[in-house]
This record gives structure tokens, sequence and C-alpha cells, in this order.
């Protein structure tokens, strides 16, 4: 029977010297990507002045995603995963490197900075599921919830430090430096990447080699379509990905226009977010080795579609900070017990075409879909009706789930 006592949400940090290298690398790295996230996106509503351009360069960074994320994975199934993301954070680098250069001598457009961000996006749409993959190779299976867990707590934690750093660079040094800092970043995570050593045998290519890349992805699509647990976690985690991600997106327009924000009350809304999601996946770790993984997942989505609505309706920014600590709780928990179920159900073969129609869930339809149509009802109808409304539909849509695949709360 599991150990249902908490356990400590470190333990795979201290069994694993891969995956700790691995962790404090990524974590490092992540507080640059947050600072350039902010930056970013705060600069494309300077140059553009438009909710509408605002979505459209999020929309810029993940439409690649979107479009190469199913061969991405194919890809990954048949390649040493951890040699690919070394190459990957090596793009990222000069991606950051050329923001913060054309940024700084005054030469950026909003064209120059769309072009940017799909190259980012293209980088990522590889990236993501070598990296989603490579942490069962760090940590082995038992450990892999944990594991997800304390890199969702290291994302978050980068949520809460990037933006605040982000927001003091910005009043002293300006936007470029955030650009800068994000490339020197990158070289954290690469001096990790080379310091990891992996037993013989491991992150050996698991697809089997006489599989064309057409007929490995094919095969990934038919595993999905006949198996019904999978195709139903992999329908809820799309609907959250569509309509509850792209209130980040937005959070520069509610952050200005709907609570009269700068940079640095914008910045703490995010932080806000990463509180919440450190806090979230911290709670989560600690539970990793209790059963009964489905009901946390359906009942974490109630409750993040509720705080959504929740923040739809604020008005001031103590309401809005509060709410939004509670959103990244719960939004970690969903994403997190998500990806970790789907990579304990899946096969080893196909671990990385599953994740790579996760990340086409997570990052590029929600950013595709979900962030342009978010963008398009906020220019109408404003920020908070885009939100609110997303998160109303999200609600229905998990209760659908909960009642059309009731093997969901048996995970």
């Amino acid at each position: 029977m599991p150990d249902r006592a908490p356990r400590n949400p470190f333990a795979a940090l201290r069994r694993h010297r891969n995956f700790r290298i691995f962790w404090i690398g990524q974590t490092l790295s992540l507080i640059g990507t947050w600072m350039q996230g902010m930056a970013q996106g705060w600069y494309a509503l300077e140059l553009s002045n438009s909710a509408f351009l605002v979505a459209l360069v999020a929309v810029a960074g993940s439409l690649p995603v979107l479009l190469f994320s199913f061969p991405a994975g194919a890809l990954v199934d048949r390649v040493r995963k951890l040699r690919l993301v070394t190459f990957m954070q090596t793009g990222f680098l000069v991606q950051a490197a050329l923001l913060w250069w054309f940024t700084w001598t005054g030469q950026m457009t909003i064209g120059g900075l769309l072009v940017l961000a799909t190259i980012g996006g293209l980088l990522g749409a590889f990236e993501i599921p070598a990296r989603q993959s490579l942490v069962i190779e760090l940590v082995g299976r038992d450990d892999l919830q944990g594991a997800i867990a304390l890199n969702s707590s290291g994302f978050n934690l980068a949520r809460v430090v990037g933006p605040a750093i982000a927001a003091i660079v910005i009043a002293r040094l300006g936007l470029a430096w955030c650009f800068a800092l994000n490339a020197l970043s990158f070289v954290t995570v690469l001096i990790g990447l080379f310091m990891i050593r992996l037993p013989a045998g491991a992150d050996a290519p698991a697809a089997d080699g006489a599989l064309s890349g057409v007929a490995a992805l094919r095969e990934g699509v038919q595993y999905v379509r006949e198996t019904r647990v999978v195709r139903g976690l992999l329908g809820l985690i799309g609907v959250y990905a569509v309509l509850g991600g792209p209130f980040l997106t937005l959070m520069p327009i509610i952050a200005r226009d709907q609570l009269g924000l700068q940079a640095g009350g914008y910045g703490a809304l995010l932080s806000s977010v990463g509180v919440g999601g450190v806090l979230g996946a911290l709670a989560l770790a600690a539970i990793s080795s209790r059963p009964g993984r489905g009901r946390l997942l359906l009942r974490s989505a109630v409750g993040f579609s509720a705080s959504l609505i929740a923040f739809a309706l604020t008005r001031t920014v103590t309401w809005a900070i509060g709410v939004l600590t509670v959103t990244g709780f719960l939004m970690i928990v969903v994403n997190a017990v998500a990806n970790g179920i789907l990579q304990t159900i899946v096969p080893d073969r196909l671990r990385g075409r599953m994740m790579a129609a996760y990340s086409f869930l997570v990052v590029g339809l929600s950013q595709v879909l979900g962030a342009f149509g978010a963008g398009a009802v906020a220019h109408a109808y404003g920020a908070n009706w885009a939100v609110g409304s997303a998160a109303a539909l999200m609600l229905a849509a998990t209760l659908v789930a909960r009642s059309r695949y009731p093997e969901l709360q048996r995970l």
C-alpha cells in the first residue's frame, strides 16, 4: 500500500545528482526567461499600444510549437535527448542575445520582435518534448511525479524572482538588459547539461529504428486514438491550455488598463502567480506518493476555473494579488499532475511523442488559438471579459469530462 505520509518535497534532488544539476541550471535559466518574457510583453505594448499585437507576439512565439511539435516528438524518440536539449539551449542563448542587441541599439520594431519570438518558438518546439522526456532518465519512474513537481516549483520560483528583478532592471537600466541577462542565464543551464553523466544505455533512442519519421508519427497518433484514458486526459489538458493559459498573455493589459499599474505593478502580479505556483508545486511534491491523482486533477481544475472567474471580477490590486496567488497554486497542480499522469501511463518508446502532444496543447495551442482568441475578445469587449468567459467555459468542460471519462478519477 502506498505511503500516505507527507514526504520530503526535495527528495528527488537529494537522491539524484544528475537531476540536482539539471534543476539548478534550469531554475537559474528560467529566472532569465521570465525576465525576458515580462520585458517582451511590455515592449510589445510600448511599440504597438495594441492588445491585439501584444497577443500576436505571444502567438508568434508559439506557432512553431503548434506546427512542429509532433514531428519533433517523433525525432525526440529517435535521438539522444540530452544532446538535443543542449543544442536547443544554445540556440536560445543566441536568440536572447539578438533581442538584446536590436533593442539596445534602438533598431527593434514590432516586426523584428515578431521574428525573434518566432525563432524562440521554433527552438521550443524541439526543446520542450526533449526536456520533458529527459526527466525520467534523470530520476527513474518512482521519483518522476516528485521531480515534475520540483521542476514546476523551479519554474514558479523563477516566475517570482524573474519579474521582480526585471522591474528593477527596467527602471534602472532599460528593457534591453532583461534580454542580456537572459542570454547570460543560458550559460548556467549549458554548464549543468555538460556536467550530467548518464548511466550506460540511458537516454538511448527508444523508437524502432525501422520506423520512418512519418510512421513513428502515425504510431503516436494511433496510440492516442485507441487509448481512451489518454485521449480524455489530453482533451482536458487541451481545454485548460486554450482557455486557461491566455490570462497570462493579457496580464499587461489588465495591469495597465484595469488596475492602473506600470511595469513594476505588472511584475508584482506575475510574481503573485509564481508564489502560488511554488507553494502548489512543493505541496504536490510532498504528497507525490499518495494515490488518487486523477481526483486531485479534476478537483484542482474546478478550483482553477473558479479562481480565474474571481480574477476577472477584480478591481483592486490587493484582491488581484490574493486571487492570483490561489490561481498560481491551482494552475501548477493541474499542470504538474496531468504531466505526471501522462508520463507514467504511456509506454517508454512513445514518451517523446506524448510529451510533444503535451507541448502542442500547453504551449502551441494555448498561445496560438487561446492567446489569439483571447486577444480578439479583449480588443472587442475588454480583457476581463476574455478571462472570465474562458474560465466559465473551462468549468463547464471539466464537469463534462468528469462525467464522460470516469476512468480519469480512478488514475
